[in-house]
Parts: C-alpha cells; structure tokens; sequence
C-alpha cells in the first residue's frame, strides 16, 4: 500500500494520552489506527442509518409478500403455549443428542 507523510500539529495532551493508550507503537502506527477506528465508526453509523431508514420506510408490523409477521407471532405464541406442560417444554434436552450418544 502507498504511504503518504502527513504533518499536523495536535494538542499536546491528547497525542501523549493517545500514545499512551496505544502502547508504545510508532506516531505512524497510532494516526493509522486512529484513521481505521474513524472509518470502522463511520461505517457502522451508515449501517444504523441503513436499517433505520428501512424500518422506517417498511415497519415490522407492516404485512409484506412473506405475511403479516405479528399474526405470524400470536399464532407462533398460541402454539407454544399449547406445546408445553405445566410451564416446561414438551421436549426434553436428551432428545437433541446426537443418536449414537444416546
């Protein structure tokens, strides 16, 4: 990867809290790892809006060509709480052992 020299003047404090935190690497090393956070940041900030922006335009609520998901929901509810027994599962934790450990 080309490199390219960058001179900046920073404040006095922060660059010796930042160098202390980044353990002993070189001034180049610590502006790249700072540079990487940044856009790491900013990518993750442009996924939230990503998926705020799509729950916004289509909400989870909404029925779709896949359903209507709270419908799908209740039913899902409804048939658990048929399923189980006295509060517990009607299946036990042995029955998802492999069968040769059975």
């Amino acid at each position: 990867m080309a490199k390219v020299r960058v001179s900046t003047t920073v404040d006095e404090t922060l660059l010796a809290a930042a160098r202390e935190a980044h353990g002993g690497g070189t001034d180049a090393s610590l502006v790249e790892a700072a540079l990487t956070e940044l856009l790491r940041t900013h990518r993750r900030a442009e996924i939230d809006a990503a998926y705020t922006a799509a729950y916004r335009d289509q909400p989870v609520d909404l029925p779709d060509e896949w359903g209507d998901l709270a419908e799908w929901h209740e039913a899902a509810s409804t048939a658990r709480s048929r399923d189980t027994t006295r509060g517990r599962p009607t299946h036990d934790a042995r029955d998802l052992r492999r069968p040769d450990s059975r």
